[in-house]
């Protein structure tokens, strides 16, 4: 499975609820297993951005649950793909 890195911000909205963000955090995890995404972390991180997110899955899976939770209005995020060191290795070995 892919692994990708989301950095993410709270919108007005997420930061005047910010409290109810833990919840929030469970209800996207459950959301992203059943579209096959597996969540790995969630961090609420000091800095510019609020949320450091891990997950696996297909790049489909993971674009949807991140625009699915998106639309609910709390956070925006930028994601990224990553390699972990196995990956990354593999992927020397073409250079």
């Amino acid at each position: 499975m892919a692994m990708f890195i989301s950095l993410c911000n709270f919108t007005d909205q997420g930061i005047r609820n910010v409290k109810e963000s833990p919840k929030r955090a469970e209800a996207f995890k459950a959301a992203a297993t059943k579209m096959g995404v597996t969540v790995k972390e969630i961090c609420w991180t000091i800095g510019p951005y609020d949320l450091v997110v891990v997950t696996e899955g297909t790049e489909e899976a993971v674009m949807a649950s991140l625009l699915k939770v998106s639309t609910l209005g709390n956070v925006r995020s930028q994601t990224l793909r990553a390699f972990n060191a196995s990956e990354f290795g593999k992927l020397l070995a073409h250079v």
